[in-house]
C-alpha cells in the first residue's frame, strides 16, 4: 500500500495553500513588507496552516472513512454476528476505559479492520466481512481489542500532533529554500519572481515525501502498542493467533483505501519500503509478543 493518504491529503493542502497565497499575491506582499526575512513570523505563519491541514484531516476521518470503504454501521443488529460485534466492543471499550465506538462492517474479502475518530470517545471501529468469515471469534475478538488499544492510546490524535509539526517543517523549510534559490540563484532583489514559487512548491513535495519517514515510524511503534493493547484486552495467545493468521492471508492486497492504512491491522513488508510503511512485518510483531511476559 502506498503512504497514507492521510499524508496525501496534508501535502495536497499545504500545496493549496502555496497555490491560493500565490493567486492572490499574499506571499509577495509579505515579502515586500520584509515578512519573508521574518524566521519567527514565518514559522508561526507555517504553523498555523501546517496544524490546519492535519486537524482538518482528523475531523474529516470517520466520514472519510465510511465514504472510502462503504462501512455499514451497526444501529440496530440484524443477527447474531453483529449483536456479538456490538457486544463484544462495548465490552472491550470498558475494559479499556473509553466510550463505546461506533461499529461497523465494510465489504471485502481481504480479511481487516480498521479503528479511525477525531477523540477516543467519538470513535469508529470497522472489520471486514472477509475477517468475519475466515477469523474464529477469538481470533477477531484480538482483532478488535488490537483496534480499541488504538483509540485507547489516543494515537489518532498524536498523529494528527505528529503530522502537524511535519506539515509546519515542511513549509518552513521550503520556503526558505526557495528564498535562498529565488535571491542566490534568480538574482531577485525585491518580492519573489517565478522561480521562487516553483522551488518553493517542489521542495513541499521533496520535503513532505521524506518527512512522511518520521510519520510512518511513529505509525510501526503504535502498531506493538496496539499489539500489546490487544494481548492484555485479550489474551496473549489470541492476539498471536490473529496476526499468525494474518500472516497466512499477506499475500492478498489490502483494500482498505490509503488513508486507513495507519488504522488497520494488516501486514507491513521488509526492505527499504518498510520506511514508507504503516505497518512493521508480521514476523516481528509476534515475536514482540511472544517474548512480552504474561
Amino acid at each position: 500500500m502506498r503512504i497514507l493518504l492521510f499524508l496525501a491529503t496534508n501535502l495536497a493542502v499545504l500545496i493549496l495553500v502555496s497555490l491560493v497565497f500565490n493567486l492572490l499575491g499574499i506571499e509577495g506582499i509579505l515579502a515586500a513588507n520584509g515578512v519573508d526575512l521574518n524566521l519567527q513570523g514565518l514559522l508561526i505563519f507555517c504553523a498555523l496552516f501546517g496544524f490546519g491541514g492535519s486537524f482538518i484531516s482528523l475531523l474529516l476521518s470517520k466520514w472519510m472513512a465510511k465514504r472510502g470503504t462503504g462501512t455499514q454501521i451497526i444501529s440496530s443488529p440484524r443477527n447474531r454476528d453483529e449483536q456479538w460485534l456490538l457486544d463484544t466492543t462495548a465490552q472491550l471499550a470498558a475494559e479499556a476505559g473509553i466510550k463505546v465506538p461506533e461499529v461497523g462492517i465494510f465489504p471485502s474479502q481481504t480479511a481487516n479492520a480498521f479503528a479511525t475518530g477525531w477523540n477516543r470517545n467519538d470513535a469508529l471501529v470497522a472489520v471486514s466481512t472477509g475477517l468475519l468469515q475466515r477469523f474464529s471469534p477469538n481470533e477477531v475478538k484480538a482483532v478488535l481489542a488490537h483496534e480499541i488499544g488504538h483509540v485507547a492510546n489516543g494515537d489518532m490524535v498524536t498523529l494528527t500532533l505528529i503530522q502537524g509539526v511535519v506539515n509546519t517543517f515542511v513549509m518552513f523549510f521550503a520556503r526558505i529554500i526557495g528564498h535562498t534559490v529565488d535571491r542566490v540563484v534568480f538574482k531577485t532583489e525585491r518580492g519573489y519572481g517565478l522561480g521562487y514559487f516553483v522551488v518553493t512548491i517542489i521542495a513541499e513535495i521533496v520535503l513532505g515525501i521524506l518527512a512522511s519517514i518520521i510519520v510512518m515510524s511513529f505509525s510501526r511503534w503504535r502498531e506493538y502498542r496496539a499489539d500489546a493493547a490487544g494481548a492484555k484486552l485479550s489474551s496473549s495467545n489470541d492476539m498471536i493467533a490473529a496476526l499468525q493468521r494474518l500472516r497466512v492471508e499477506q499475500g492478498q492486497p489490502s483494500e482498505l483505501p490509503g488513508e486507513l492504512t495507519a488504522f488497520g491491522i494488516r501486514a507491513g513488508k521488509t526492505g527499504l519500503g518498510n520506511l514508507f510503511r504503516s505497518h512493521p512485518p508480521l514476523e516481528d510483531r509476534i515475536l514482540a509478543l511472544q517474548s512480552t511476559p504474561a
